[in-house]
């Protein structure tokens, strides 16, 4: 009987034992530092790296430019890049409006793209009043303003004096920039005078413009007498020169 109750109470003794070890180990368990959490690149940083990408592009254009990225999306989780964001403009086209920003991480071959407000501002010639077609444009009529380029749309002028006697071929409104195509010095079917010959000898005779032309352009005009077509400069309202 007496080793039957030792038995027990030795049995017991290595419970207790073995339950106070196994506390202890899940206890050191429980206390193990956690993995820390990866960090997340800010988003802040992505679109920086967009608008300083373009802030250069701009650099070596003319004109005024204002550049903003957007805020990106706090939720987004891009691992941090152990080395500086590389961007492009894939297929780069004209540096106004909104332009898609390719922002990547090479280190982590990750990327994304950012959209970027662009407004490009310059100066261009504009109507001070309404042209009617067939208007010979003067001094009075056209001033420069600053205009953002994507209401352009096509050549314009930076400088008055390559307007200043043109013909408006076409109806120009209040305010509109002043396209090339809406102009010409010489218009096709106009009365012109051509000066035909060299610094020492010029025939002045009559003809008929068969083309439109701005100042120093060559067009192609009819002499009214002998009805052949040559090809001259245009050098002034309705006058087209020939050099021999």
């Amino acid at each position: 009987m007496l080793s039957n109750s030792l038995n027990i109470h030795l049995i017991s003794f290595i419970g207790l034992v073995v339950f106070f070890f196994n506390g202890i180990s899940h206890a050191a368990a429980d206390q193990t530092p956690a993995s820390p959490a990866p960090v997340s690149m800010a988003p802040e940083a992505i679109s920086q790296a967009a608008q300083d990408h373009v802030t250069a592009l701009t650099n070596e254009a003319n004109g005024t430019f204002t550049i903003s990225a957007p805020s990106l999306d706090n939720r987004l989780r891009l691992p941090q890049c152990p080395e500086p964001l590389t961007a492009d403009i894939p297929n780069q086209g004209s540096l106004s409006g909104t332009v898609s920003v390719l922002v990547r991480c090479e280190a982590l071959n990750w990327q994304i793209y950012v959209p970027v407000r662009v407004q490009q501002v310059l100066e261009r010639v504009v109507a001070k009043a309404p042209l009617p077609r067939g208007t010979v444009i003067t001094g009075a009529d056209i001033a420069v303003e600053q205009v953002e380029l994507r209401r352009q749309r096509g050549a314009s002028f930076a400088n008055p004096e390559q307007l200043i006697g043109s013909k408006v071929k076409r109806p120009v409104r209040l305010g509109e920039i002043i396209l090339a195509s809406d102009i010409c010095l010489v218009c096709r079917n106009d009365a012109v005078l051509i000066k035909a010959g060299n610094d020492g000898l010029s025939i002045i005779t009559e003809g008929t413009a068969l083309s439109d032309g701005s100042l120093g352009e060559q067009i192609r005009v009819q002499n009214n007498r002998s009805k052949k077509v040559i090809t001259g400069v245009v050098s002034a309202v309705g006058e087209v020169t020939v050099r021999y």
